[in-house]
């Protein structure tokens, strides 16, 4: 008990001396401290700092999660992101749902975008709905306008609602400590989603069945 005390104690120690030279170099010395040095927690170290763009609000302490939903609106990819950005997993996530469906159309939001990402799904994918980052050529501004490529983008939309049913799951707030911890309460947050969705299908279908006997 007490040598895991004493390295639980150490622990902290070294975490507030990083602290206090942070807040020194900052304050004191002026220093602007490059990004991946900055620390968020000491209680959970895997935090990170999340810009939500123009959401409110815009900047959360957590992780970021990508999720990839099909036409039933069920998760059937998570990723859990690991200091990345949106388009560099792209291909990694192609690989893993490529493998196991076959898929006719698939829509990203503009942080996902990257030309050569685009063009390798547009390979094995009829549809690739990808809105560019930035000012659209001639060519992609056509593109982007066909009523096909905005309807489909009016139907990712509902990833947002998706997203908003996520953290009524329990995905707002962890509770557990530890990162491995928080990787199985993410598992779990997306198993009730999926559960509670499929449960409203099945219930919905035996309402009908229950009125057309009415009837």
């Amino acid at each position: 008990g007490d040598l895991a005390l004493h390295i639980t104690l150490d622990k902290f120690l070294g975490l507030l001396n990083k602290h206090i030279d942070l807040v020194n170099r900052r304050i004191i010395l002026g220093e602007t401290i490059p990004h991946q040095e900055k620390m968020f927690s000491i209680f959970e170290e895997y935090t990170e700092w999340i810009t939500k763009g123009k959401r409110h609000p815009s900047v959360e302490l957590g992780k970021n999660l990508a999720i990839t939903t099909d036409q039933y609106g069920l998760i059937v990819d998570y990723h859990i992101m690991e200091k990345e950005t949106d388009n560099q997993i792209v291909l990694d996530l192609a690989i893993r749902i490529l493998n196991k469906y076959k898929v006719e159309t698939w829509s990203f939001d503009k942080g996902f975008y990257c030309k050569e990402n685009k063009e390798l799904l547009m390979e094995q994918i009829a549809k690739v709905v990808m809105p560019k980052k930035g000012k659209c050529n001639k060519a992609e501004r056509e593109e982007e306008t066909t009523s096909r490529f905005v309807n489909l983008r009016k139907k990712h939309s509902a990833i947002e609602s998706n997203i908003n049913e996520l953290e009524n799951r329990g995905l707002d707030r962890c509770p557990d400590r530890g990162y491995p911890h928080f990787r199985r309460y993410v598992g779990l947050g997306v198993s009730a989603y999926n559960l509670r969705r499929i449960g409203h299908k099945l219930l919905e279908e035996l309402r009908l069945c229950q009125a057309r006997k009415a009837a």
